[in-house]
C-alpha cells in the first residue's frame, strides 16, 4: 500500500507524412510535430520519473548540417528541461512569427524534424545518470548506418545475448540489455547497408552517393528485424529511427508490453498507452490499433507505413494483466471498466469480512490510483443495500410509516475520505532514503470520521508488494482513528512471484505473500519443502532452458489464499496496535474475469510466458536461499 513500484518506461514517436508547410497552413504552426510530441510524452509523465530523452530527425539537410539531435533530461522536471531546449532558439529569437517562417525554422530548430523519438524511463535497474538515459545513438558517417534506440522493456538473457554479439566478431563496452540491443540491430543494419552497397557496385553503379540514395531506399528493415530479435527473451516495445529517417516499433511476441498506433495521410503516431494519442491528436478510440505481438510498424523515409511480422506471435499473447491494475493510465476506456470491475469483485469478501456489517463500516481508499477500483466496490455495496432496502420494506409493508420509509431508504455505504495525500511531500517520497519515516506524514488521516472502537474500516489499494509501508507506517496511521477493525483490501491477487519484464520486482524474500508462505511451512513442520525447492531450482537450472518448470509453486501449494491472507495479516500488524487487522485479496479467478484479454499473470500464478521467466524464477529462489541480495537476471 502506497509503496513505490517501479512503472513501465514509456515511448512516443511521432513521423510527420506532410510537408512543414502543410502543418503551417492547416496548423498555424510549422512546430507541430513537436508540439504533439511534448502532449504526448506529458500525458505519459506517470511513466517516467527517472529521466527523459528526446531525438529528433530532419530529413533533407544539407550536406555538413546536423541532422539528428538528441536532448536528455534527469533534472526533477525533466520534460520541462527537454522541451525549453527543443524551444529555447524560438523564445530568444527577435523574428517576428518566427513559428511560422519555414527557413528560419530549418535553420535555427534542431528539434523540429519531420520524424521524433521520446522516451521516460523509470528505472529498474542501474544508474540515474544522464548516460543511463534513451534514446541511444549508435553513430555512423553513413546515414542508413546510424540508428537511434529507445524502448520499454527488459530482456531475460542478456548474458546469451552479449556471447552472442562477441561470437559475431563484435566488442561491446556494456553488458546492459539496452546496449546489447542496439549493438544487435546495429550489427544487422551493418550486414544489410554491406549486402546493398556490393549488389549495387556488383550491378555496376559507380557513384557512391549513388549507391547511399539506393541503399537508402530499399533497405529490408524487417529482415534486420528478423535476425537481431531471434533469440531475444522478455518484453519489449522497441523503437527505432535510422539516420535517413526510416522508422520502427516493434512488440514482443507475447505481447507483454503495450503499443498503441494511429495513421492516418499526415502523420504517424505510436505510444505506449492509448488514451494519450486520443488526448494528443483529438480521435476516437475505434481509429487507436494495438500492435499486433511479434510485429512491427515500419515507417518508411518515403512515407509508406506497414505492419510486419518479425518474430511468430505465441499461440495465446500475454499482455501484462498488472499492466491493467496499477501501471497504464486509467483513462483508457477499457482499463477504467476493467478496474471497477476488480473493485466490484471485491464486495462480497469484505462484507463478510466486516460480517455484513455495513451501518458500521467505512469504507475508504489509498493511495489515489485505487480511486477506480473504489468506485467499482461502491457500486457492488450500493447493490447490496439495494436489497437490504428491498427486504426491509416487504418485511415491514404492512407497519411502513414515512419516517420507517425514510429511514430504511437512508442505508447505504459509508463512504469517506479517510487519508488525504499531502502534495507539497510529493519530491520527497519518491526518494528512496528515508522513506519509511516520511510516508506516515504523507498523508493526513480525517479525524472523526470514525467511531471510535464502533466502527470497523475498509481501505482499498491496488496492489500489495511488500508490505512495508503498511507495517511501519499506514496500519499505525489508520489506527491513530480508533477503528474496531481494519480491513486491508487489494484489488490485485497476492504477488507471488518476481517479474523479469521490466518491472523492478526481482527477490523473492521482498514479497510478503512469499514471506508469509515460508512462515507456515515452519508452524505446520513442513520446512523440508524449502530445501526440496532449493534442490529442484538448481536441477531445473541444469536443464535447456526451454524445458525449465517453475520449482517455487510448491512454496505455496500446501496452503489455500486464505491461510496465506492470514498469515500476511498477522506478519504486517504491529504489536502495539489496538484494532484488528484482516487482508483480502483479490482472487485469480476475479482477475481473470476483470481482465479477460490480459492472461500475463506470472506475478500472481508463477505461469511465466517466456523460458527465461522460468529461469529467473529458479535464480531467484536460489539467491534466497544462500542469502544473496541480487537480481536474478
Amino acid at each position: 500500500m502506497s509503496e513505490q513500484i517501479k512503472h513501465e518506461c514509456g515511448i512516443a514517436m511521432v513521423r510527420l507524412l506532410k510537408p512543414l508547410d502543410y502543418y503551417l497552413k492547416k496548423y498555424g504552426t510549422a512546430l507541430y510535430g513537436l508540439d504533439k510530441m511534448y502532449l504526448l510524452m506529458e500525458k505519459q509523465h506517470n511513466r517516467g520519473q527517472d529521466g527523459v530523452g528526446l531525438a529528433s530527425i530532419k530529413f533533407d539537410v544539407p550536406i555538413g548540417s546536423q541532422y539528428i539531435n538528441i536532448e536528455r533530461s534527469n533534472s526533477e522536471v525533466p520534460i520541462k528541461d527537454i522541451f525549453a531546449e527543443a524551444f529555447k532558439p524560438l523564445r530568444k529569437t527577435t523574428v517576428p512569427n518566427a513559428h511560422k517562417d519555414l527557413e528560419w525554422i530549418k535553420n535555427n530548430m534542431p528539434f523540429a524534424g519531420e520524424l521524433m523519438l521520446g522516451h521516460l524511463r523509470y528505472g529498474t535497474f542501474g544508474g540515474n545518470g544522464v548516460q543511463n538515459l534513451h534514446p541511444f545513438h549508435r553513430e555512423n558517417n553513413w546515414k542508413t548506418r546510424n540508428l537511434v534506440i529507445a524502448g520499454n522493456f527488459n530482456l531475460t538473457n542478456v548474458d546469451e545475448l552479449f556471447d552472442k554479439l562477441i561470437s559475431l566478431g563484435q566488442h561491446p563496452t556494456q553488458t546492459n540489455d539496452t546496449i546489447t540491443v542496439l549493438e544487435k540491430v546495429g550489427k544487422f543494419l551493418d550486414d544489410e547497408n554491406q549486402r546493398l552497397f556490393d549488389k549495387y557496385k556488383h550491378e555496376g553503379i559507380q557513384s557512391n552517393v549513388e549507391i547511399s540514395r539506393l541503399i537508402a531506399e530499399n533497405l529490408d528493415i524487417t529482415d534486420i528485424l528478423q535476425k537481431s530479435a531471434k533469440h531475444w527473451d522478455g518484453g519489449y516495445a522497441m523503437a527505432g529511427l535510422l539516420g535517413h529517417g526510416d522508422a520502427f516499433v516493434m512488440r514482443d511476441p507475447s505481447g507483454i508490453r503495450p503499443v498503441f498506433y494511429y495513421h492516418d495521410d499526415e502523420i504517424v503516431v505510436v505510444t505506449s498507452e492509448r488514451p494519450v494519442i486520443q488526448t494528443a491528436l483529438k480521435v476516437p478510440i475505434e481509429q487507436i490499433h494495438s500492435l499486433t505481438p511479434g510485429h512491427a510498424i515500419i515507417i518508411r523515409k518515403n512515407g509508406n507505413v506497414s505492419i510486419e511480422e518479425f518474430r511468430t506471435p505465441e499461440p495465446t499473447p500475454t499482455p501484462c494483466s498488472f499492466e491493467r491494475i496499477y501501471f497504464s493510465r486509467g483513462t483508457d476506456a477499457d482499463i477504467y471498466n476493467e478496474r471497477k470491475m476488480l473493485g466490484e469483485l471485491l464486495a462480497e469478501p469484505i462484507l463478510k469480512s466486516c460480517k455484513y456489517d455495513v451501518e458500521n463500516t467505512i469504507f475508504s481508499y489509498i493511495p489515489n490510483t485505487a480511486s477506480v477500483a473504489f468506485w467499482g466496490l461502491c457500486k457492488s455495496l450500493e447493490k447490496h443495500c439495494k436489497k437490504l432496502q428491498q427486504q426491509a420494506i416487504l418485511e415491514n409493508k404492512d407497519r411502513l410509516t414515512p419516517e420507517l420509509l425514510t429511514e430504511i431508504l437512508d442505508a447505504r455505504p459509508r463512504v469517506e475520505s479517510i487519508a488525504v495525500k499531502d502534495v507539497k511531500m510529493r519530491t520527497f517520497i519518491t526518494q528512496d532514503a528515508h522513506r519509511d519515516d516520511m510516508v506516515a506524514h504523507v498523508y493526513d488521516i480525517t479525524y472523526g470520521t470514525v467511531r471510535a472502537g464502533v466502527d470497523s474500516l475498509v481501505v482499498l489499494d491496488d496492489s500489495i508488494v511488500r508490505g512495508t509501508t503498511l507495517r511501519q507506517s499506514i496500519l499505525r496511521m489508520l489506527d491513530r482513528l480508533e477503528p474496531k477493525k481494519i480491513i486491508i483490501a487489494s484489488s490485485a491477487p497476492q504477488i507471488r512471484y518476481p517479474d523479469c519484464y521490466g518491472i523492478d520486482m526481482s527477490r523473492l524474500g521482498e514479497f510478503v505473500a512469499f514471506e508469509a508462505a515460508i512462515e507456515l511451512l515452519k508452524d505446520t513442520n513442513q520446512e523440508h519443502i524449502i530445501k526440496e525447492v532449493y534442490e529442484d531450482c538448481k536441477a531445473q537450472l541444469q536443464r535447456p532452458k526451454e524445458e525449465m518448470q517453475n520449482a517455487v509453486r510448491a512454496i505455496y501449494k500446501p496452503f489455500t489464499q486464505e491461510q496465506i491472507s492470514k498469515k500476511i495479516a498477522q506478519l504486517l500488524t504491529p504489536t502495539d496496535l489496538k484494532a484488528e487487522v484482516e487482508i483480502v485479496y483479490q482472487t485469480i479467478e476475479g482477475l481473470h474475469e476483470a481482465c479477460p484479454n490480459n492472461h500475463g499473470d506470472w506475478y500472481f500464478t508463477g505461469k511465466y510466458p517466456t523460458p527465461g521467466g522460468m529461469k529467473v524464477v529458479n535464480k531467484a529462489f536460489i539467491n534466497y536461499y544462500e542469502k544473496k541480495n541480487e537480481r536474478a537476471y
